[in-house]
């Protein structure tokens, strides 16, 4: 396990020993169905589809303050609660992570390999779906703008010394032959290629075996040899931003780095917008 810098990673034990405190509650982020959560998930979790949960429903946005604070209520969450997340696949429980903290929640965690570093210790999944009080939530005052770029604010980075541009993405994306994960649907954007000026960070290349995050050191140095020292400006990206959420998590809180953005965008919009550059 990597050692956190801050309390935002947590370990299977940390969890264990809060599952019956009513202040912390567990998320598990799912794809598209909930197959894997009703298999089997961390006693106690809820399960939200992603873009269900944490995106509008009207536009290709965030939840307005107060339908964050109508979501939090409705999952039990008040706004001193540790909310806790893993995801179906790893990355979609750092999208969780980032979405919330964006949105001003303040005590947000990770649990370190997720569901799979819990069954690897011998832990015990439940299918049990939890009945869950509603909560006070006050809405929060202001989102985390330092968290986000948006399509403008990485077009004027092109021209930017202090800045680099991490994408990523797998091989095959990186390189403009497609424009989905290996052995996915080859859709997502009208381009192939990725941003101009962009160094890939794999963002598996962060993980061990277990889906646990590497040492601080060893992601330091991953990032370093693309030109990511913590004097720079960083912006990361994806195909939707759930791989940008991680590699933001792991160098913001396991690494100390304090201005990285996720360009949640990605290469969904940048591959498709009108009048953009791109580079193969």
């Amino acid at each position: 396990m990597a050692k956190a810098q801050t309390t935002a990673l947590v370990d299977p034990a940390w969890l264990a020993a809060r599952l019956d405190d009513p202040k912390v509650k567990v998320i598990e982020i799912a794809v598209e169905k909930l197959d894997s959560y009703n298999v089997g998930h961390v006693p106690g979790a809820q399960a939200w589809i992603w873009k269900d949960k944490l995106w509008d429903a009207r536009m290709r946005e965030f939840p307005s303050a107060k339908d964050f604070a109508t979501l939090c209520r409705t999952a039990g969450i008040g706004n001193d609660t540790t909310v806790v997340f893993y995801g179906e696949n790893v990355e979609f429980g750092y999208y969780g992570w980032w979405v919330f903290r964006y949105l001003g929640h303040n005590d947000v965690r990770m649990l370190d390999g997720g569901k799979k570093r819990w069954v690897a210790e011998g832990r015990a999944l439940s299918t049990a779906v939890p009945t869950v009080a509603p909560a006070r939530y006050k809405t929060a005052a202001r989102r985390r703008e330092r968290m986000r770029a948006k399509l403008p604010q990485v077009r004027r980075s092109l021209e930017k010394k202090g800045v680099v541009i991490l994408d990523n993405r797998s091989d095959l994306e990186f390189t403009g032959q497609s424009n989905n994960l290996p052995g996915k649907p080859d859709f997502g954007a009208e381009r192939y290629g990725r941003i101009p000026g962009a160094k890939q960070l794999h963002f598996v290349d962060l993980l061990n075996p277990d889906e646990t995050l590497k040492s601080p050191a060893e992601i330091a140095k991953l990032a370093r040899a693309r030109g990511a020292s913590p004097d720079k400006q960083i912006i990361c990206y994806c195909r939707r931003s759930h791989r940008a959420a991680l590699v933001l998590f792991a160098l913001t809180e396991l690494c100390g780095y304090k201005n990285v953005r996720s360009y949640d965008g990605s290469w969904t919009e940048w591959g498709t917008a009108v009048g953009v550059p791109i580079e193969k």
